[in-house]
This record gives structure tokens, C-alpha cells and sequence, in this order.
């Protein structure tokens, strides 16, 4: 059956209005999490879309007060992009991805019936790609994220807090000049901070748990979550044991695990 626009794009809009300051921008951005709001006096007649890209533009403008006081008093109308490049609901996925490599754009205003019904941007695209993997529970590395947060030990817990937040993920593997890990920080490190100031210059190192506990990339997902019941850990570093000195593959958490047990086609879904 072929896949539709409809079917991977976001329901509804994130709006901003025309004279909304940049600042405003910004923190509705930063609120829903989105990378662009579509403009508007109504929801239903979309005049323009505004980008974070439109902003650090903004930002890289203010070299000196003057110019600054300028973009300051700019507002989204002055910085959106306009027409919005949309497409129907029901155009064919296929068909839609090469319109946006053709376009050379990011996202794209969805339309049924004449009225705006969502966005569709890249992000849904890969989101619908990683959605075609199997459900796998033999060993760690087929459950494990590839991708984790990684930073420096001088890197001050300001930065790594900040990091963390804007990243969505509650630890960070902290690693020396040569990649070498030398221990993780999670949010639960960071809790004795809580309600008192921080001093600037208190780094990962000051902070993180130097214990690392970690798994092959081989062993099965049964010895993964023995490790975490018996050491009380939410996440574990994943590596190559045939390569102990190697940087680590990724790291596999409970989260790891409960999303393939809830995969369609796991073995805890039949």
C-alpha cells in the first residue's frame, strides 16, 4: 500500500503572529521543540514560516549595539519566508521526498481540502526510514542507541546541564583528551546540586560517577538487564571487548529495552 504525506506528517500547527518579536520566536521554539513555526493571523491563512536557521541568521547580524537594537526590534513578518512550499495530504511519500530534495527545502505546509492540516519536514521522513527496522532481541547491540552525549572532563556541569536539557537526555559519558571515558553524569548525580547555586567553574569531573560499568556488544539483553538490577543502573556503556581500548559503541538503557519489547512483532506483542 503506498504511504501518504498524511501519514507521517505532524498534525497541526505551531504558529506565531506576524508581529511577534524574535525573542517570542524564540521561546515558542523552544517551548514546543520545533524548528520552525508557521506565521499567522489565523491559523488557517498561514502568511509565511520563520526557522530557527532565520534566527541564528538574526543572531550572527548583532555584531555591535546598533545592530543589535535593529534585530531587536525586527519581528517574525520580517524574517519568514514567504509562500510556504506545501503539498496535499494525499501525495505518495515517494513523490513528496523528491519535491524536497528538488526544492532543496527542510519542511513543507500540508494541505487537505484547501486548508492547512499539519507540517512535514525531513525529521518525519527519517523518523518513518527507522521505523522499518525489525524488532531484534538476540544481543545489546541490537537494542542499543548508537548515539549518545558525550563531553570532555573539563566541560563545566553548567554546560553539561544545559546539554542534557536541550539534548533530552539525562546522562552524558564524560570522556578524557584521548576519548578515553572516565565516567558518566547523569541527572540523578546532578540532584545533590538542586536548589543551590552553582559554582561556574565545578566541572563533570567534580560530579560524575567515575564506576563505569559496561557490557559487550555481544552479550544478550537478559545479561544487560541482570547488570542493571544488580548495580541499580538505568543505562550501561556498551563496548567491544575484543577492542578494550577502542571508544565505546553506545550505551543501551532500560528505555532500550522496554521500547523493543512494545515493537510490533516482538516477542512481548504476540
Amino acid at each position: 500500500m503506498t504511504k501518504l504525506v498524511k501519514d507521517l506528517m505532524h498534525k497541526g500547527l505551531v504558529t506565531c503572529l506576524p508581529n511577534a518579536s524574535l525573542g517570542h520566536v524564540a521561546a515558542i521554539l523552544n517551548r514546543h521543540h520545533v524548528h520552525a513555526l508557521i506565521v499567522a493571523e489565523q491559523s488557517e491563512k498561514p502568511l509565511g514560516i520563520i526557522s530557527d536557521f532565520d534566527l541564528l541568521a538574526g543572531e550572527w547580524l548583532s555584531v555591535d549595539k546598533e545592530s543589535l537594537d535593529t534585530m531587536r526590534s525586527m519581528t517574525a513578518r520580517d524574517l519568514m519566508s514567504s509562500p510556504i512550499e506545501s503539498l496535499d495530504a494525499d501525495t505518495a511519500v515517494e513523490d513528496a521526498a523528491k519535491k524536497f530534495l528538488e526544492k532543496q527545502i527542510h519542511r513543507m505546509l500540508v494541505m487537505e481540502e484547501g486548508k492547512p492540516v499539519g507540517i512535514i519536514s525531513i525529521s518525519d521522513f527519517v523518523r518513518d526510514i527507522a521505523a522499518q527496522e525489525q524488532a531484534k532481541r538476540e544481543t545489546v547491540s541490537d537494542v542499543m542507541s548508537d548515539t549518545f552525549l558525550v563531553c570532555r572532563d573539563k566541560t563545566t556541569v553548567l554546560s553539561a546541564a544545559r546539554t542534557m536539557t536541550q539534548a533530552g537526555w539525562r546522562s552524558v559519558v564524560v570522556v578524557d583528551a584521548n576519548g578515553k571515558p572516565q565516567g558518566v553524569v547523569t541527572g540523578t548525580d546532578l540532584m545533590r546540586l538542586a536548589g543551590k547555586p552553582v559554582d561556574e567553574s565545578l566541572t563533570v569531573s567534580d560530579v560524575m560517577n567515575s564506576n563505569l560499568i559496561t557490557i559487550d556488544m555481544n552479550a544478550s539483553l537478559r545479561d544487560a538487564a541482570d547488570i542493571m538490577i544488580r548495580e541499580h543502573r538505568h543505562r550501561v556503556l556498551v563496548v567491544d571487548e575484543n577492542h578494550p581500548e577502542s571508544f565505546p559503541l553506545g550505551v543501551i538503557s532500560s528505555f532500550d529495552i522496554v521500547a523493543e519489547m512494545a515493537k510490533p512483532g516482538s516477542i512481548w506483542q504476540s
